[in-house]
């Protein structure tokens, strides 16, 4: 009889064990959807390869819609040209972290895919350039050096001046305005990069004046010279604040230098990217 009891003792202690062998699929979905609100998205889709129950946990929309911009809706319906309402909130993020170009495919919109945080760039095809017609002074040149396969051109003129506009519903926060250019006519010969420096001139004599506004009252004004022949250099224009995420904002950025005392020359304008300002330094250090 002691022995009965003791193999009785046995088996419930062993079924005991069993039952507290527990593992990472016995964790509700809701928990770990709660934790993933509070990871980076990368971190979210790493973790989503452990198992079913992570997987599921990274598929639930109240996770992604912390990691979207508060106007998302509005970039699904400008930018992709959707319903918000069609898309699951994972692969609104998705869609919205790709590259996507709008107006004419002269501007370019995405997310950070580790902040979410919104960024654009502005073609110099969509700016108003000054004598851009005239073949004496502008051409547009293919490059694989832009994210928009071409650039505008200076060889030569006396009056530069650049001019882009934007209206747009950006998200709260602080914004910086920079203009992509390079001194020189940049190439590729024998699949090796060559630069062309011998129409870069007259950007010493005198700095260039940048220039943004916005219709929330932001003006700024600054002039540098150009410098780094032969690189891309990203130029501050200047920053802006957004308080309203529900409002549209018309921006208005420049660059000139219009002292016809002397020419100027051999210039690659490539585009304006607006980024949030937290990102400068780590962008263009």
């Amino acid at each position: 009889m002691g022995a009965g009891v003791s193999s009785d003792l046995d088996a419930q202690k062993g079924n005991t064990n069993l039952q507290l062998k527990t593992g990472l699929n016995d964790v509700p979905e809701s928990c770990i959807s709660s934790i993933f609100m509070y990871l980076d998205p990368p971190e979210i889709c790493k973790l989503a390869r452990l198992n079913k129950a992570f997987r599921g946990a990274s598929l639930a929309d109240f996770v992604w819609e912390t990691k979207l911009p508060s106007n998302y809706r509005y970039l699904v319906e400008k930018v992709l040209g959707r319903n918000p309402d069609s898309l699951c909130k994972k692969e609104t993020f998705a869609r919205l972290c790709s590259s996507n170009r709008f107006d004419g495919g002269n501007k370019e919109v995405w997310l950070d895919k580790n902040s979410g945080k919104l960024c654009l760039s502005v073609s110099a095809k969509a700016m108003k350039i000054t004598g851009i017609d005239d073949r004496r002074y502008w051409n547009h040149i293919p490059t694989e050096e832009s994210r928009f396969e071409t650039v505008a051109y200076l060889q030569q003129i006396w009056w530069f001046e650049v001019v882009g506009e934007l209206e747009f519903e950006f998200p709260p926060g602080s914004y910086s305005v920079f203009f992509r250019l390079h001194l020189g006519k940049p190439s590729k010969r024998f699949g090796r990069r060559v630069c062309n420096l011998d129409q870069v001139h007259g950007w010493n004599t005198k700095p260039v004046r940048f220039q943004l506004s916005t219709s929330t009252g932001h003006q700024i004004s600054s002039e540098c010279y150009l410098y780094e022949p032969g690189n891309w250099v990203h130029y501050h224009a200047g920053d802006f604040v957004i308080d309203d995420s529900n409002a549209t904002t018309k921006i208005k950025f420049s660059m000139m230098q219009i002292d016809c005392t002397h020419t100027k020359g051999g210039l690659c304008v490539d585009s304006v990217f607006i980024y949030p300002s937290e990102f400068r330094q780590m962008r263009f250090k």
